[in-house]
Parts: C-alpha cells; structure tokens; sequence
C-alpha cells in the first residue's frame, strides 16, 4: 500500500499509541525525532497515521520510552507490519464508505468478537432476506446488491479453521420486531440455530425481564485484535457511521456491561429453546 493510501484504521491505530507511549513518557515530538535522528514532521505523521515506522526506529523508540514488555514490543511490531496490507475490499471503490472499511480491517483481525444488538440482528447472523429489508430502507438496488455480497463476504469469516470466535447478546424485542413476510421471520429464526450449531459462536438472547440498572444501552462491538495478549477495542455503531475507543478506561468499562450483559442473559442453551419456541408460535 503506497503512503498516498494512507492513513488506513491499523496506520491510525499504530500512531494513536506510539502518541499515547510518548505522552505517557513525558517527552515532546521533537524528543522523538532527535532520537530516531529525524525531523519531527516525520514523527508527525507516524502519530497522525500517514506513514509507517521501519522496525529499527520502533525499536529505538521504545527504548525511549522505557518499554521494556517484549509481549507487547511484538504486538505492536505486528501492527506496524500491517499497516501496508491489502484486504480484498481496499480495491472496492467507493461503493464502500470509510467506517465500513475500518471496522472490517477490526474484523479481519480479530480471534474474538462480542456484540450486544437491541435493535437489528448482528449482521454476521442475518439472512438474505433480512438483510436485504435492511438495506432496502436505506440505499439504491445497485448499493444493496453490493451490501448484500459484501455481508456475505464478512460472514465468511465465521467458516473454517482460522474463524474467529463470536459471541452475541440479543435483545428479545430483536426477535420479535422481523420485517417481512412470515418466510422471512421463520428463516431468520431457523438460521440463528443453524449458525449456534458452530463450535465458534455462541448466541444469549436477553428477557425483557432482565435484572439490569436502568441505564441506556448502545449497540456495540468488543473486538480482540490476535497478539500475545490479545488487544481490545470497542466499536459502537450509529446511523452515520461508527466509533472506535482505544482508551483503557472506555474498554475496561464495556467489558464490565459485556459481564452484565451475559450474566443477565439467558444461557445459550435457554436461548435456543426460546428461539425454538418462537418458531412455533409463528
């Protein structure tokens, strides 16, 4: 990927924590460029993600600042490695919006991902027909052909040897509120049991009746990023678009409503029964 390419989501998130290493560090962008003996334009534009960082320079940067971690020295030599890598949608155009192809680039790398959808089935567990009333509502046919081709690409990342592990809190209001024809609603229900048979994804569908503070909720997704240790960050989805939080504090505090969540949820197993139970009555 050519520099005019960037800044890229894994080009962003590399120079949002060598800035965060550096801050923490007490030390001034001139500091940096004095020690990797280059102007300070250059570190500018690694922090602002328009450039990479060549692996002796990360090195020298973090004996700078005093990380000394080999675990996560590695894990971000990792991502400074893949801030020129080419996914199959970076030829995509612009068909495409920007927040859809970073939260894919968060995808594609992760071994783990948590979801808590209240409104719309997760769209790694939509059918055609559900997910073609979706798009229906929002874009031209032409774009929601390619929505369309595009989900079912994503979904295939829950296939195979290297899929990744899914897990999913649905609340039941999700369940109930299907558009469409009864075709449509008994096989969005039938294929949330179908894909609940993979050993990777697990699905808790949460009562109305759930004993949780009466706080608002926003959908949104806890993605692992593979490394040793895994690295979490947090995605939430709105209308326009979606946010990524990186911060510690943001992090450690939807893993705690993610615990919430799955404690106030039915088991996995009292989900599908629901599910199945709903089958039936429609």
């Amino acid at each position: 990927m050519a520099q005019s390419d960037m800044p890229t989501m894994r080009s962003r998130r590399l120079g949002a924590e060598l800035r965060r290493l550096r801050l923490e560090a007490g030390l001034k962008v001139n500091d940096v460029a004095t020690a990797l003996e280059c102007g300070q334009p250059k570190i500018s534009q690694i922090e602002n993600g328009k450039r990479g960082i060549r692996p002796l320079d990360l090195t020298t940067f973090f004996n700078l600042v005093g990380v000394d971690d080999e675990q996560y020295r590695n894990n971000v030599r990792r991502l400074a490695k893949q801030i020129h890598k080419r996914d199959w949608w970076s030829g995509e155009g612009p068909m495409l919006d920007d927040a859809l192809k970073d939260f894919m680039t968060l995808e594609v790398d992760s071994e783990l991902i948590r979801t808590y959808e209240c409104s719309v089935m997760p769209g790694l567990l939509q059918t055609e027909g559900y997910m073609r009333r979706v798009f229906a509502t929002r874009w031209t046919p032409e774009k929601e052909e390619e929505m369309v081709r595009v989900r079912f690409k994503r979904q295939e990342l829950l296939e195979g040897e290297g899929a990744f592990r899914f897990r999913a809190v649905i609340d039941v209001p999700v369940l109930h509120r299907i558009a469409g024809g009864r075709h449509v609603v008994i096989d969005q229900l039938n294929h949330l049991l179908e894909m609940s048979e993979r050993s990777k994804v697990t699905i808790q569908v949460l009562p109305l009746e759930a004993a949780l503070p009466m706080e608002q909720r926003v959908p949104h997704y806890i993605l692992s990023q593979r490394g040793e240790p895994p690295v979490d960050v947090v995605w939430l989805e709105h209308m326009s678009g979606g946010t990524l939080l990186e911060q510690r504090s943001d992090v450690a505090f939807y893993l705690g409503l993610w615990d919430e969540l799955t404690a106030a949820a039915m088991s996995p197993k009292q989900s599908l029964d629901y599910v199945r139970n709903l089958i039936k009555e429609t």
